[in-house]
């Protein structure tokens, strides 16, 4: 009887969370109440999903599904067909850190943590043994549809276990050419990689953050090996690829909000290291995200108000910024001690930087309030998209610098942003939402669609 009940047990823990197990659709399509915009919910039941940040690909190779993560099987992503809505668990282990969704085929690749190592455990800490997993995604579909589900090693491959003492984890990005994986490197490893008389930079700012070293390491998906990439004296973020450039790696210097130097690029060999969009110090740079092969959108912050004071003496009028005075947990970054920078008294906006010739150009601001917040754009060069503090998504056309409000509603009170992603063919756009949450909090998965009759526009196939 003991056998019996283990072995009912067994199969039966495993069907809970197994990889490739179906979940029934919620699809539904709402007009937006007051762009009346058509707005898809791939999800619509608070499940605590939230889509992958922009920074990566949301969508399978083959256009069909789009994958992020749910706490429908705690620990685990999902993946939802855009048509049927259908669902499909896409991990089974439980992953770590940022999900890659591969562009050229169907895979998908991601970071676990292969011991018992505390849960709160910090990216900079060492030892720390971690795996990275690939997915075929093929395979795991087509079996899920035809019911005839296998043990998850059929679907899920270790390609490497990175040395522990490297304190890999955190994020990781898929190079171009889909054999590459980089990921961040732990305190004691990057320190390895420096000149011995580096200035380490301190933690900056009222969130604590920024403090170094940090480091990039890469991972052959296909060999196991292991290389380093880079190290610098400050807090590592964001780690992004160029989808279409193999080699190039897009970063951030972390610091939870204004950073001095926000915005990094290097190749893959350590070489051409350099900040990507060299800020002032009045200018406050945030949310990167490559777009196209030769451009990154970025956001530069006009969020912060200004006070004038003027002088009984002289008659001198002097300004100084007029933050919040206690944290926004809401809207991050409007504490006092980030600084005077994030005013609208130089340029500011959705910013577009060409990687080539370095150039910077603005495509577009909000006429008041936050400003553009996460930023991206089409690759063929059309449009750009943000969010803003009110969690609104307005649309740029690049060519006439028109803005568009393209849906709005998505409540302040949301458990975050909407982080707008464009499709590879630039005709929707991927958010998240708590449009449909009786708590205003839980969020969901939603597809955004351009306009018909902006899509009927004719442009070359690139900005100039």
């Amino acid at each position: 009887m003991l056998l019996a009940a283990l072995s009912a047990a067994l199969l039966t823990a495993p069907a809970q969370a197994q990889i490739g197990r179906r979940f029934p659709s919620e699809r539904k399509v709402v007009k937006d109440p007051v762009t009346g915009t058509p707005l898809t919910f791939l999800t619509s039941t608070p499940a605590g999903d939230s889509k992958i940040y922009q920074t990566h690909t949301q969508w399978t190779s083959d256009g069909q599904w789009l994958i992020f993560r749910s706490g429908r099987v705690p620990g685990e992503a999902m993946a939802v067909n855009e048509k049927t809505g259908e669902m499909v668990q896409v991990t089974e282990g439980g992953y770590t850190g940022m999900l890659n969704i591969a562009r050229k085929s169907m895979k998908l690749y991601f970071m676990r943590n292969a011991d018992s190592a505390p849960k709160d455990a910090k990216p900079t800490d060492a030892p720390r043994n971690v795996q990275i997993v690939e997915v075929d995604l093929a395979r795991l579909f087509a079996d899920s549809k035809a019911g005839k589900l296998q043990p998850a090693a059929v679907y899920q491959r270790v390609c490497g276990t990175p040395p522990p003492e490297l304190g890999a984890g955190g994020d990781m990005a898929l190079d171009a050419n889909e054999d590459v994986v980089y990921f961040r490197v732990g305190k004691a490893e990057a320190a390895k990689h420096l000149a011995p008389d580096t200035k380490i930079a301190e933690s900056f700012g009222p969130r604590k953050m920024g403090a170094g070293p940090a480091g990039l390491a890469s991972m052959n998906i296909k060999t196991g090996a292991i290389k380093h990439v880079v190290s610098v004296p400050f807090q590592i973020g964001h780690v992004q690829t160029n989808p279409w450039v193999p080699g190039e790696i897009v970063f951030c210097w972390e610091t939870g909000g204004k950073s001095p130097q926000r915005t990094w690029t290097v190749l893959a060999d350590g070489s051409g290291l350099r900040p990507l969009y060299p800020e002032a110090d009045y200018e406050w740079v945030t949310h990167e995200a490559v777009i196209a092969p030769d451009e990154v959108a970025i956001a530069i912050m006009g969020h912060r108000k200004v006070n004038f004071t003027k002088s009984a003496g002289s008659g001198l009028v002097t300004a100084s910024t007029a933050p919040a005075t206690t944290p926004d947990q809401v809207n991050p970054g409007q504490e006092v001690g980030w600084g005077e920078a994030g005013t609208r008294e130089k340029p500011t906006g959705l910013g577009i930087v060409n990687l080539r010739t370095r150039e910077m150009t603005i495509a577009g601001q909000t006429p008041s309030g936050s400003g553009l917040w996460h930023v991206h754009g089409s690759a063929d060069g059309r449009w750009v998209v943000g969010d803003d503090f009110s969690r609104s998504v307005y649309l740029i056309d690049r060519h006439t610098h028109e803005m568009l409000l393209l849906s709005t509603g998505h409540k302040t009170t949301a458990a975050d942003h909407p982080h707008p992603t464009f499709s590879p063919d630039g005709t929707r756009i991927q958010i998240q939402s708590a449009m449909l949450s009786a708590d205003n909090r839980a969020m969901n998965i939603c597809i955004v669609p351009v306009p018909e009759a902006w899509l009927k526009r004719k442009y070359p196939e690139k900005a100039k």
